[in-house]
């Protein structure tokens, strides 16, 4: 699973298998290590219809509606999002996608990544 982080915008890139492994046991997650440390970054599936996001202890857990994750995984559906407002008039904006392997040839083991859409097939 990929994330990016750009000011209150959060998005993550998951493989064929994270989404299903999302879909069929509820989580994913992945983590970076700093040293002694790490930031942990995960998706939980959960029954409520709201997203949620909580930041405890280095682990980012972003709550997503099972809903939402069941349809997703089982369709051509790219993504989804959310806007979470806070109380104090913060935003959140969340992004989830399907990772699509890229146009340009990379080093990179691509063999998990769904098939570019853009792709001309030769």
């Amino acid at each position: 699973m990929k994330i990016r982080i750009q000011g209150n915008t959060i998005r993550f890139r998951l493989t064929k298998q994270e989404v299903s492994d999302f879909a069929e046991l509820g989580e994913v997650k992945d983590k970076v290590e700093f040293g002694s440390s790490a930031l942990v970054y995960q998706l939980i599936r959960h029954p409520k219809d709201d997203f949620s996001v909580d930041f405890v202890r280095g682990v980012i857990s972003v709550n997503v509606p099972e809903s939402i994750v069941n349809g997703w995984a089982e369709t051509e559906q790219v993504g989804f999002d959310s806007e979470i407002v806070y109380p104090n008039g913060q935003n959140l904006s969340l992004l989830v996608e399907k990772d699509f392997q890229c146009l340009i040839p990379r080093k990179e083991d691509e063999s998990d990544l769904y098939a570019n859409p853009r792709a001309v097939d030769n």
